[in-house]
């Protein structure tokens, strides 16, 4: 969906697009009747053919080949492991391209919620209560070790929790936990995700967002505010459903939008962050401003709030994408002169 989003808004006149796509046995290969229809203005059906049936592309040696032909820049729309985690920035570090986005060090904190939250601790970014496990410390299911953890981790951080896979995206593997079985259950699938399981309080608030664009000195935009239409923001709320309200406008005191706004800048920097990012606070009922998680490739549909908050700024789909791809490639020169590469 980010890519059908992308692929329609992106300046045909300023950039050859390339659309590749990746299956899921790891095959890539060119989306060729997107880029057809891209090609042909075919904008409408380009959600339909963004296939990973067409002629097989091997990522490394056909990037080199391209840099070797001309200005080169990759966006990566992949959300989660294998994409969003410092693997596929990793990958094309090897090939010597430009891309959007965070680079491998800011990739891997981010995605990785633990290592991220040690980090905003370090620098002083206040964040909700947690616990973090490897899954071999579980214990046995029906054990006292297990009944023992289970039971600390409500006292420690209940009566209600949030149990996540350390490295996962889109609330996949997140679940509510709110007595000693339904935590066990919730480890039990986030540990099917990761071996890495964070467990966080529950807090009673309002979901803020802003999205923040740029390097050392980041530009943060205006606030967007979620409402979940479920319990919580699930992935069937973001992805199924379509119950939770997205609002561009919410209503927040001035000085609180700008609290949250440096905020998000310190943030971004302190993982090391690059070009873009979404960053996601708690604004809790007792007037707390907490950060609950930064995406490094947040999410680029129509209705997704990083390009909704841009365009409320005044900056458009298209245009965001050509500030992507400059800031890109600025990041790529400036690496190449401190390598000698």
């Amino acid at each position: 969906m980010s890519a059908r989003h992308v692929l329609a808004a992106v300046d045909t006149q300023r950039y050859e697009v390339v659309p590749v796509g990746i299956g899921r046995d790891g095959r890539w290969s060119v989306a060729a009747e997107a880029a057809t229809a891209l090609a042909d203005g075919d904008l409408d059906s380009l959600g339909d053919r963004l296939d990973t049936s067409g002629p097989a592309w091997d990522p490394l040696p056909s990037l080199v080949g391209m840099a070797a032909d001309g200005p080169i820049a990759v966006f990566p729309l992949i959300h989660g492991p294998l994409g969003e985690d410092g693997t596929l920035q990793g990958l094309l570090e090897l090939a010597d391209v430009p891309y959007v986005g965070s680079g491998v060090l800011g990739s891997a904190l981010a995605m990785d919620k633990l290592a991220a939250k040690e980090v905003l601790a370090h620098h002083g970014i206040p964040q909700v209560r947690y616990r973090g496990l490897h899954a071999d410390r579980l214990g046995e299911p029906g054990s006292d070790g297990r009944r023992a953890l289970l039971e600390g981790l409500l006292i420690e951080l209940g009566p209600t929790v949030f149990v996540k896979p350390a490295n996962m995206g889109s609330s996949v593997g997140v679940s509510r936990a709110f007595d000693p079985a339904s935590l066990d259950t919730s480890l039990a699938t986030a540990a099917t995700y990761d071996e890495w399981i964070l467990v966080e309080e529950a807090v009673a608030g309002r979901e803020i967002e802003f999205a923040v664009l740029g390097g050392r000195t980041p530009q943060v935009s205006g606030p967007g505010e979620i409402r979940p239409g479920d319990t919580f923001y699930s992935y069937v709320d973001k992805y199924e459903t379509d119950a939770a309200e997205l609002i561009d406008d919410p209503d927040l005191e001035p000085a609180t939008v700008v609290g949250f706004q440096e905020l998000a800048a310190r943030a971004f920097v302190a993982l090391r962050c690059s070009g873009m990012a979404r960053v996601d606070f708690f604004l809790a009922d007792d007037g707390r401003m907490l950060l609950n998680e930064i995406n490094t490739i947040p999410g680029f549909t129509s209705i997704s709030m990083y390009p909704r908050l841009w365009l409320k700024a005044g900056l458009s789909y298209g245009g965001l994408i050509d500030r992507l791809v400059d800031l890109a490639v600025e990041r790529h020169a400036r690496r190449r002169r401190n390598t000698g590469r």
